[in-house]
């Protein structure tokens, strides 16, 4: 089988670089000098080489939600732009590591792909540098972050973004690799739950329903908007409220001050839940993690089958 896999993430540890080399891995997109230096030790201990690429902090504002904004100096991500050929020039100089490429990452969501096209102008001024010294690069992985539409952003023009880097590669015979993730994904998936009770508040109106925020993180933890409607639309009186889930905490809601016509026992779908989705969700307050259902025109199967609580205990040891 061909490699196809990349190792990215900036805290790998010894024994996963060893999975990693023994599995074939593609590349390592590494991170910082201490990682280059762990990388050569347990490649040199396995009598291997490890193809390697550099993941360069271009420090281009994505102008996305901080906590998916990756490419600024503040951010952990990659080695800073002013001290990239300094890196390269060490990784060079490891007898167990091969060069074999350049990444970069600059955020998620990003529905102006300008930023995109930036970096891609500040990395490939690194290919270049890189080259006259003699390290020549066989790929550019300029990751993802191309976005999705949840509520009323632009849709990201695609064909624009692919004329753009296509001019800037021009001649240099570099394997292009992107990461496209949620704008395949995103709007593939959606979350269905159940209304449990209808509760008016004396300054808030509640549906709540019995998913929560442990299998739907994103608006608790980035006050992210999904798109939520009735799978079976009633004649009865709409009313605004938060749709929320029953976890103790203030935070479990789907979503704020959204009008909608429901009533207990009715289906409701939350939109636009195929990334950050199911990869996200957890078992806090002892909640099973949902099943996954395959939809394919009229058919649909089971890919992922319903936790049990003794699938989720099954690990825990009793203390006597």
């Amino acid at each position: 089988m061909r490699r196809k896999r990349f190792f990215s993430g900036v805290g790998k540890s010894e024994a996963e670089i060893e999975f990693a080399l023994n599995a074939g891995v593609k590349c390592f997109n590494m991170e910082s000098i201490p990682e280059i230096d762990r990388i050569q030790k347990v490649a040199e201990r396995l009598g291997k080489t490890a193809p390697v690429s550099l993941r360069v902090n271009p420090d281009v504002d994505a102008k996305t939600h901080p906590y998916i904004s990756t490419g600024l100096k503040a951010n952990k991500f990659g080695i800073a732009y002013a001290d990239a050929l300094e890196a390269y020039r060490h990784a060079a100089q490891q007898p167990n590591l091969k060069i074999v490429g350049i990444d970069c990452h600059i955020g998620s969501q990003l529905t102006d792909l300008s930023p995109l096209v930036e970096a891609c102008e500040r990395i490939l001024i690194l290919v270049d540098a890189l080259a006259a010294e003699g390290i020549v690069l066989e790929h550019l992985d300029l990751g993802g972050g191309v976005g999705i539409v949840y509520q009323d952003e632009n849709v990201p023009d695609l064909g624009a973004y692919a004329r753009a880097v296509q001019k800037l590669i021009g001649t240099r015979r570099l394997k292009l690799i992107l990461e496209p993730g949620r704008s395949l994904v995103g709007n593939a998936g959606s979350l269905l739950t159940r209304v449990e009770f209808v509760k008016h508040g004396e300054e808030k109106n509640f549906v709540m329903v019995d998913a929560a925020m442990n299998d739907l993180m994103r608006p608790a933890l980035y006050d992210a908007y999904h798109h939520i409607e009735a799978v079976e639309p009633k004649n009865i009186p709409p009313l605004t409220a938060n749709i929320v889930g029953p976890i103790c905490e203030t935070g479990d809601f789907l979503g704020k001050d959204r009008t909608i016509a429901c009533e207990e026992g009715d289906l409701l779908l939350i939109r636009s839940a195929g990334a950050y989705g199911a990869s996200m969700a957890s078992n806090y307050n002892a909640r099973n993690r949902a099943a996954e259902v395959l939809v394919d025109g009229g058919g649909y199967r089971l890919i992922r089958r319903r936790e049990t609580l003794e699938q989720q205990m099954a690990n825990e040891l009793a203390c006597l």
